[in-house]
């Protein structure tokens, strides 16, 4: 979840408002990690970070981890914060959390998006041209939160809140098609849903799962007076954790988004970005329904003689976007695969950054982050 890699901490050497001795134990609290395992931490970075989506991108991140009543009986919790610009014109605040209480009564789990940019908008379906129909400039609010209480072991249950609002919407024309039909949504839209999710959790670590199960059922209803289009979205994402032998984790998830109603384009079901189906743009597939899934193998360390920070994975994926259950067509699937170098960020909390390339046959995309994909 966590998002970019602390990749240029060293520029701050160079900052006459840092000396030396601070800079010295700040290095050693990262990559030494010699605090007590129960202590929270806190780290704060600029980071350089390349997506397919965002080309290079620069920015300031923040990390916090820790365990609730510093009790390590407790899930880690995170909350992280990002700003940035890229490249590409784009900028944005982004805030991520996912939050357990003492004795993991309680779970929160959301996030929040802020953000300018030009995004491309390849069209509806799986019969897209991978050159894009335009490009769309628009500012964009994300606000997405789970309130969760455990009600047995591991099974928890609650209200589940999406408010998005997307304004000042351009679509300009590639110079290879500069004719299309508009999307629904095209003009701007505001669209609050309110709904109930469950969740099954027996994860203990969100950023580096080595055993455990997550799953969740969510339903969110965008009812007209609160919304600009009315529509309904069903939620399935389901993730299996196995480890094999002591250093190894086989990861599988399932994910499905299937929408009813008047759907504006950006809440379509997206498919691509950096977490599931690497090496797609974020977007490039859209349509109501969006079905993928992905198998990862991580060997979390590598069996160095020299070091046991530096990890690798191996991954691949596959998904599919449609209208409707009548016409979903699975050999319209795309796939992807490709793999990856890991490095131990926090051993003691056990927390890699991790660099991705993926490889799809419309070309490669590479990923720069900390924490796990899925």
């Amino acid at each position: 979840m966590i998002k970019r890699l602390l990749f240029v901490f060293l520029m701050l050497v160079t900052h006459q408002g840092f000396s030396q001795g601070f800079v010295k134990k700040y290095l050693n609290g990262i990559f030494n990690d010699t605090t007590d395992i129960s202590r929270p931490q806190f780290l704060i970075y600029p980071t350089l970070a390349y997506a397919p989506e965002t080309s290079w991108e620069i920015g300031f991140s923040s990390l916090y981890v820790y365990y609730a009543n510093r009790d390590t009986s407790n899930r880690l919790s995170e909350i992280n914060g990002f700003t940035f610009v890229t490249l590409e014109n784009q900028f944005g605040i982004w805030f991520d959390h996912a939050i357990y209480s003492d004795l993991n009564k309680w779970f929160f789990l959301g996030r929040i998006r802020l953000q300018s940019f030009p995004l491309k908008y390849h069209g509806i379906g799986m019969g897209t041209s991978k050159d894009y129909l335009a490009l769309v400039d628009a500012n964009q609010v994300i606000i997405k939160e789970r309130i969760l209480r455990e009600i047995k072991p591991n099974f928890y249950a609650g209200i589940e809140m999406d408010f998005q609002k997307m304004s000042r919407v351009t679509f300009k024309p590639g110079v290879n098609d500069p004719v299309f039909e508009l999307p629904l949504g095209n003009e701007g839209s505001t669209n609050f849903g309110l709904g109930l999710g469950a969740v099954y959790d027996d994860r203990h670590n969100v950023l580096n799962v080595r055993k455990g199960n997550f799953a969740e059922l969510a339903f969110l209803h965008y009812p007209l007076g609160l919304s600009t289009f009315e529509f309904n979205t069903l939620v399935l994402d389901t993730r299996f954790f196995r480890p094999l032998g002591k250093n190894n984790v086989l990861a599988w998830q399932l994910l499905g988004e299937f929408n009813s109603g008047d759907v504006p384009f950006n809440q379509l079901g997206l498919l691509g970005g950096d977490a599931m189906m690497r090496g797609y743009y974020m977007g490039r597939f859209r349509d109501k329904n969006l079905l993928a899934t992905q198998l990862e193998f991580r060997m979390l360390p590598l069996p160095f003689n020299f070091t046991n920070r530096i990890g690798a994975s191996i991954f691949a994926g596959s998904g599919t976007v449609f209208p409707d259950f009548s016409k979903a067509s699975i050999h319209r699937a795309v796939f992807a695969g490709g793999g990856g170098l890991r490095f131990l960020l926090f051993p003691k909390k056990d927390i890699y950054t991790r660099f991705d390339v993926a490889f799809t046959k419309e070309g490669s995309g590479f990923y720069l982050f900390i924490g796990e994909a899925f």
